[in-house]
């Protein structure tokens, strides 16, 4: 069956194609004997409309892309269920690309949000990726994008994130009241400015709070790093008494190495993560985790892309303040 359009409609029912296409967007001018006619043969043809030719005669789009490195972390998992509630309640659609981490797709994805005229972009950037000079560049065609979670460390752009060095000091804090005197503090890629800025803020509470903890600061950018990085670890003869996680995949690696070795929390070793607050829930006892909530921070990424759209020019910086949830593992 040929598609049907504007002139198909048109041709059976003897009307112009701006007759047609009024009376579906109940145009005042169009008598309602005539809507109600041509949308009757709309709905009996299953006619849609071609959103992609709206866009290029309008330059308006009602769909906005997301750019983030995979859909199987849970963080992204819960931002992506809140932003598509966010985007249909005023009437977006939302096209979800992934980067596998690799900044050559990410400029391929795109690529592709520019020629389908998305209306706004959201990325969360690849840790390798440090030229953010592309993205920027999408201001002069009047597309905003808008940073979450992974941001860059150019300051003038907007950004949407956890406060990175907060959620880290919190759980510094709270592995110094639990007195942990050695500490295997696992972080993300270095590269990255939420590597760098939880660090900071992890090392600062330390330093100020208890210059006498040790801290052995390693880095693992998957969740087999972390494995191995946890087994070596805990081989050795100056086993630390705790071990702080910077994200899930992190968390995750650690609690396979922990398990299979035999280890019990809180006895055997204390543990503590950053997380969306997902895969704390598995294990028994709960781990305790400082929360970074995919979906507060889909809200706000939203709301502050609906500013853009409208017109809002300057950049900003906004920030989810993190709270800590206790669990049983310390």
């Amino acid at each position: 069956m040929s598609e049907v359009t504007l002139k198909k409609l048109s041709d059976m029912l003897n009307l112009s194609i701006s007759t047609v296409s009024r009376a579906l967007k109940n145009h005042p001018d169009i008598s309602e004997s005539t809507r109600l006619k041509v949308k009757e043969l709309a709905q009996v043809l299953d006619y849609e409309p071609n959103t992609y030719a709206i866009n290029l005669r309008t330059n308006i789009s009602k769909e906005f892309g997301v750019i983030l490195p995979a859909i199987s972390n849970d963080f992204y998992q819960s931002f992506i269920t809140s932003m598509e509630t966010e985007a249909r309640q005023y009437g977006y659609s939302l096209i979800i690309m992934q980067s596998g981490d690799d900044p050559i797709i990410e400029l391929e994805n795109l690529k592709r949000c520019k020629q389908n005229r998305m209306a706004g972009i959201f990325v969360s950037i690849s840790s390798k990726t440090t030229d953010i000079t592309n993205f920027l560049k999408l201001d002069d065609q009047h597309i905003p994008v808008i940073f979450f979670d992974k941001v860059p460390a150019f300051e003038a752009c907007n950004k949407v994130c956890v406060d990175d060095s907060v959620a880290a000091s919190l759980a510094a804090e709270a592995l110094i009241l639990k007195k942990k005197t050695r500490i295997l503090s696992i972080f993300g890629n270095s590269q990255m400015s939420i590597t760098q800025k939880r660090l900071t803020g992890f090392k600062n509470t330390f330093t100020k709070y208890r210059t006498d903890t040790v801290l052995d600061i390693c880095h693992a950018n998957s969740t087999k790093e972390a494995i191995e990085l946890v087994k070596q670890v805990l081989k050795t003869d100056e086993k630390p008494d705790a071990i702080f996680c910077m994200s899930d995949e992190i968390l995750i690696g650690a609690m396979k190495t922990i398990q299979l070795l035999g280890l019990h929390l809180p006895n055997d070793i204390g543990i503590i993560a950053i997380s969306d607050g997902f895969i704390p829930t598995f294990y028994h006892p709960q781990i305790t985790y400082v929360e970074t909530s995919g979906l507060k921070l889909a809200k706000m990424a939203f709301s502050r892309m609906l500013a853009c759209v409208a017109g809002s020019s300057y950049v900003q910086e906004l920030k989810i303040e993190p709270i800590l949830v206790e669990g049983g593992s310390l």
